[in-house]
């Protein structure tokens, strides 16, 4: 069941490039699918927070969880909503698992956690995959300089999850940082928003991304996460962009060319070095 819950969690997140262009198609530009997104998903943890009686946050992770808000949901759901809409499904699912290697410099410059040969080569391994995947745009792609910036960007703001997540989860409720967080970034993101979607079927995948793509994919991991060690969860989780890229090719035709293929390849063995060498021994 833990390995089930893992997949289901993977399988959700890698709806959410693939669904976007759906939106897109229909008229709302990337940060509006955004703002959406954050609003959708802080409500359903707005109702879940409250329903447990969790809703309470520690005094001194207040203002870092508006911070939080502002910048690791606004900016990452923004950005990775651009790269989507720049480069692609595809490229932005596998551009956001470069996630490790940010965390693995980050947490050497600001938490004093030594980079280590393994992180080292992950982060370099990153670079290359990075640089393969640029030049390896193939049928339904196109390269954009903007579409690898942004999913970078992404990355970058994955990362601040996994970073926040070590100094404030075990102080706060997850479910009450998220109530207030994703609201917050979904403010930030209100003045980007000129359109309301009034099609019924353009809320269903609305809903789509915020229900199921953020609040019930957090609820999924949570629960694999009760039954499973977190690495053996970390490194199920990798899935998701090889699922996303599967729907974006099965929706939208996107494919890599044996070289891009090559640059996603790098990247996700760096996440598996990463997490595997962070196992106890």
């Amino acid at each position: 069941m833990g390995y089930l819950f893992i997949l289901l969690a993977a399988a959700s997140w890698a709806l959410i490039g693939p669904v976007a262009k759906f939106v897109f198609k229909a008229g709302l530009g990337p940060l509006e699918v955004a703002f959406f997104r954050a609003g959708i998903g802080g409500a359903f943890f707005l109702i879940h927070a409250l329903a447990l009686g969790r809703l309470r946050i520690e005094r001194r992770a207040l203002f870092p969880t508006l911070l939080f808000g502002a910048v690791g949901v606004a900016g990452f759901y923004g950005s990775y909503q651009l790269a989507v809409a720049y480069g692609g499904a595809a490229l932005a699912s596998v551009l956001l698992y470069t996630a490790p290697a940010w965390v693995a410099v980050m947490s050497a410059l600001w938490l004093g956690e030594r980079l280590d040969r393994a992180k080292a080569l992950a982060v370099a391994l990153t670079l290359v995959g990075v640089a393969l995947l640029a030049g390896g745009s193939g049928q339904g792609l196109q390269f954009s300089l903007m579409g690898v910036v942004f999913g970078l960007l992404s990355g970058f703001g994955y990362a601040l999850y996994y970073l926040f997540g070590k100094l404030y989860f075990a102080r706060s409720p997850a479910e009450a940082i998220y109530a207030v967080a994703l609201p917050v970034g979904a403010l930030f993101l209100l003045p980007a928003v000129e359109n309301w979607p009034r099609d019924p079927e353009v809320w269903g995948l609305l809903l789509v991304i915020g229900f199921v793509s953020t609040y019930l994919a957090y609820a999924f991991y949570a629960a694999g996460l009760v039954r499973l060690e977190a690495t053996r969860a970390s490194v199920v989780a990798t899935l998701e962009p090889v699922l996303a890229s599967f729907f974006a090719y099965l929706w939208w035709g996107e494919r890599f060319t044996p070289l891009g293929y090559l640059g996603a390849g790098l990247i996700l063995a760096a996440v598996f070095l990463v997490v595997l060498g962070s196992r106890p021994r």
